[in-house]
């Protein structure tokens, strides 16, 4: 049902990679957006690229872009998280991904995170199943607590959560990492590898997760923000817990805590 949206989908991705690896061995000059995170051209030339296809092809949709949006009266946006990791990025850690998704309704329908890199498509179409380069992929089994649970937990300048003592915590039930990039830390969740992401992203939080939320839920796995709650995807969020969903409940009640 949703073929054509998902080819369209990863077109941008693929042209998106091209771009990531054009520039990613230079020095790049950076800018800083109000929130102290770091935007580069790459960024933008991947956003302004999508919002043109998007006006060529579906006029009628809106864009979402964590750099650049075009606002239609719609109830399809393309969400859009045009190089997610961009501070690794611009110190050649090669963690970063694209990632973007069409959401109708609030919803995600179409979703789809390409690691140039490692050239992994990582995608899914609601009600499909969630894919890596055409493989079906799953969560783990994992319970918070068991030896290889790993949690990746996002850490930047934010007002919703003390992620000094939430770790402080975790680290009792769980290996932490943070590689810097929730994207690639979600398809590690979605393929198996890590069972939980913690996420206080507010303001364009929707355009890093979006895509994420739908090939984790594929995969079998359970994505709220930091309250439990199921939130739309096509407007900004409220931080967010991503997991294989076996011990949802559990980290929520940690995370609950230290919840400013």
């Amino acid at each position: 049902m949703y073929n054509e949206y998902l080819d369209f989908a990863c077109d941008i991705a693929i042209y998106a990679g091209k771009v990531m690896l054009d520039y990613y061995n230079r020095n790049i000059n950076l800018d800083y957006k109000s929130d102290k995170t770091v935007v580069t051209y790459v960024d933008k030339e991947i956003n302004s690229y999508l919002v043109a296809r998007v006006k060529d092809k579906y006029s009628s949709h809106s864009v979402n872009g964590e750099e650049e949006s075009y606002n239609k009266d719609s109830d399809y946006v393309w969400v859009c998280d045009p190089l997610d990791g961009t501070g690794m990025y611009v110190n050649h850690i090669p963690v970063f991904v694209f990632s973007l998704a069409l959401v109708y309704k609030g919803d995600p329908i179409v979703g789809v995170v390409y690691n140039v890199i490692e050239d992994k498509m990582y995608y899914a179409m609601k009600g499909s199943g969630a894919y890596c380069n055409w493989e079906r992929i799953y969560v783990n089994n994992r319970k918070l607590g068991d030896f290889g649970y790993r949690c990746n937990v996002e850490i930047f300048d934010n007002d919703i959560i003390d992620e000094v003592m939430l770790i402080k915590e975790l680290k009792k039930y769980s290996k932490i990492s943070s590689i810097g990039s929730v994207a690639n830390s979600c398809m590690a969740i979605a393929r198996g590898d890590f069972a939980c992401d913690i996420f206080p992203g507010t303001t364009h939080g929707n355009c890093d997760l979006a895509a994420s939320y739908l090939i984790v839920t594929e995969a079998l796995g359970k994505v709220t923000n930091i309250y439990g709650e199921y939130q739309r995807y096509d407007k900004g969020i409220m931080g967010a817990v991503i997991s294989n969903g076996v011990s949802h409940d559990e980290v929520l009640k940690i995370v609950r805590k230290y919840v400013k």
